[in-house]
């Protein structure tokens, strides 16, 4: 939205050593590096542990927290409020508080009460700006190139928020940040985890509209086991890039382009032709939904997609399945009989007919439990999430079967 990079941290996916790496590696070309919280600050796995919460990152990685507050319809009781969370945990990381949804009058206020009476600065608040609004939709906030007015409304936000909050003082608290830990044994150890291909490979990305929920560290450790990433267009491009070894189909909203994917009949006999020539690809999510026979758009029609796997993908009134899960695989895929513990994600409005029972995934904190995902020995295709870093050996199996595929091509 900003214009500036954006990566993962998530403590559900990674161990804290891994975990302070990637900050590290990201952040290492940057000035300042800004972790956004999600849910509340100590709200984390199952709804009832602090694990993979905003407060869990924090620990994590000592960084200190500017605890931002909806002060809306409160005064006083913010101090109590401020203190509960300080003091709910011994070690909180909170050093400052930010007072959102606040008026300029009561502000200075408030301001000197919290600070006479917990340790703790206030940093500046945020007036309610009505014409600043951002709206949601079904997976969380419309994408920026669709708000046709977006870097006016930020300007006019910065400059709002020039005024009122305490920029000196937030870029004070960052500096006096500790030292990040990370062992020395960690920053040189080889990050392909020991694997390298030995020669360059073609692997198709699909990257537009419709396919646009990434990690980018996905790609990176992809690219430095020697992967070369080719973007295409499943909306826009008539065929597939020449020469591929592999094709990755993420998440997004194919939902919203349904028309447009079926239009595109190209694209979508070209990937149908080569995944059953023994292309290997992992789908996930949306990516996954392209793959079906049919799939629901928003607008209640049906429409053609690629046909790789029987049945339709369709549209439910509410999240299914949704938050971390733990997947366990039920038999040999993709050449590799265990690949260990992977951790995952779903996070979808949409459920199939045929969602796959190659995997065994379990919600933590939790008795559900579920089969999912179409494993084979050149596919990896269902609605769960992966983020590599969290089992780098998914990569390490994708890529050595795009190299098998490589080598039967040029036979």
């Amino acid at each position: 939205v900003i214009g500036t990079k954006s990566r993962n941290l998530d403590t559900f996916f990674t161990d804290a050593e891994t975990t302070r790496y990637l900050l590290g590696k990201n952040a290492a070309d940057c000035d300042i590096a800004v972790m956004e919280g999600v849910m509340g600050y100590y709200d984390g796995v199952g709804g009832i542990s602090t694990k993979a919460s905003a407060y869990d990152l924090a620990d994590t990685t000592d960084t200190p927290v500017i605890l931002v507050v909806n002060s809306r319809g409160m005064s006083i009781s913010l101090a109590a409020y401020i203190k509960g969370f300080m003091e709910y945990k011994e070690k909180s990381h909170i050093k400052g508080v930010i007072f959102n949804q606040m008026s300029p009058m009561l502000y200075p206020r408030m301001k000197k009460l919290v600070e006479e009476q917990l340790e703790v600065e206030v940093l500046g608040y945020v007036p309610k700006v009505e014409d600043c609004v951002i709206e949601s939709r079904h997976l969380g906030l419309v994408l920026p190139e669709e708000i046709s007015d977006l870097k006016e409304r930020l300007q006019k936000l910065a400059g709002i928020l020039e005024d009122t909050l305490e920029i000196d003082r937030i870029l004070a608290l960052a500096q006096n940040a500790e030292e990040l830990q990370v062992p020395e044994s960690l920053i040189q150890k080889d990050r392909t985890y020991g694997y390298c291909l030995p020669q360059k490979l073609r692997i198709g990305v699909a990257k537009d509209e419709a396919f646009c929920f990434f990690y980018e560290d996905n790609f990176r450790l992809l690219q430095e086991m020697g992967a070369e990433l080719v973007d295409f267009s499943p909306v826009h491009d008539e065929h597939l890039p020449a020469d591929l070894d592999g094709i990755l189909l993420y998440g997004g909203y194919p939902e919203l382009n349904g028309k447009e994917l079926e239009k595109n009949t190209s694209m979508r006999e070209e990937i149908q032709k080569a995944l059953s020539g023994g292309m290997p690809c992992m789908a996930e999510c949306g990516g996954f939904m392209y793959l079906h026979e049919e799939m629901e758009a928003m607008d209640k029609k049906f429409y053609h997609m690629a046909g790789v796997l029987p049945g339709r993908a369709y549209r439910t009134p509410r999240l299914n399945r949704f938050g971390y899960v733990t997947l366990i695989q039920n038999h040999s895929v993709l050449g590799c009989e265990t690949l260990g513990e992977i951790p995952a994600h779903e996070f979808h409005y949409f459920d199939s007919e045929n969602c796959g029972k190659a995997f065994h995934a379990a919600k933590p904190e939790s008795m559900r439990n579920w089969e999912c995902i179409h494993g084979t020995e050149t596919m990896l295709a269902g609605f769960p999430h992966l983020y590599y870093y969290g089992n780098p050996k998914v990569a390490e199996a994708f890529l050595k079967e795009c190299m098998k595929y490589h080598s039967r091509r040029g036979e």
